[in-house]
């Protein structure tokens, strides 16, 4: 590809399977240490080491000193939707691993996308929010209606919160196990948020799965009904 920006180092860095279960070990915006990150990708502190350092010098992962520990994160949320891209032409086109894990079924029921809502649920969330024209969507681009707005303070969210220098508000992410879109943005990060703080969910300790209580997703059904 001789136009535009050079994607083949960055397709052969994330290309490699070692890096790949590091970059997806990160994708629900925590940051890691690199022993923490060698688990997860199945090799070696010193080859997880030279894995990350590559990763860093290509921009995709941040690095902070905190004491003795090294802790490694994403070093932006547009790593994630490209990972998540990644994931649904991967199983579009039948590159699926032979064995699933156990934990594969929770993920696709509900699971964090860097800081918000994936899965089932999720997509279950933007749907509902559309069918009650508490979001528009159009041109490619997802608004907040007025209604939302009323919606989101009824519902305990101050989006000022949430926002930072370079957030929007309303982003729609394709989701790769529904391969529709679930919410992104502030305020599909401030709806996540909201969904721990009143306890309707916890995050799994060990994987990126979002496990609802039997009485959470019975509030939840009830506030986003398909």
């Amino acid at each position: 590809m001789k136009d535009g920006p050079h994607i083949a180092a960055i397709a052969a860095l994330i290309g490699d399977p070692a890096r790949a279960n590091i970059l997806s070990a990160l994708m629900d915006g925590r940051a890691l240490t690199i022993s923490e990150l060698a688990r997860s990708a199945n090799v070696g502190l010193p080859t997880a080491s030279t894995h990350i350092s590559k990763l860093e010098a290509a921009g995709l992962l941040l690095s902070i000193k905190q004491g003795r520990h090294r802790y490694v994160r994403l070093s932006g949320e547009d790593v994630v939707h490209t990972l998540e891209t990644l994931m649904l032409l991967a199983a579009r086109t039948g590159h699926r691993r032979v064995r699933t894990g156990p934990r594969d079924p929770a993920l696709r029921e509900a699971r964090v996308c860097y800081d918000h809502l994936a899965g089932a649920r999720g997509v279950q969330m933007f749907e509902s929010m559309v069918q009650s024209r508490l979001l528009e969507c159009g041109g490619g681009h997802v608004r907040l209606t007025s209604a939302g707005r009323r919606f989101a303070e009824r519902f305990g969210i101050d989006l000022g919160e949430h926002q930072t220098k370079d957030s929007v508000t309303c982003v729609s992410c394709l989701d790769w196990s529904e391969r529709r879109d679930h919410l992104a943005g502030r305020l599909g990060c401030a709806c996540l948020s909201r969904i721990f703080a009143l306890k309707w969910a916890r995050r799994d300790k060990d994987s990126r799965a979002v496990l609802f209580s039997a009485n959470g997703l019975r509030e939840f059904n009830r506030l986003f009904p398909i």
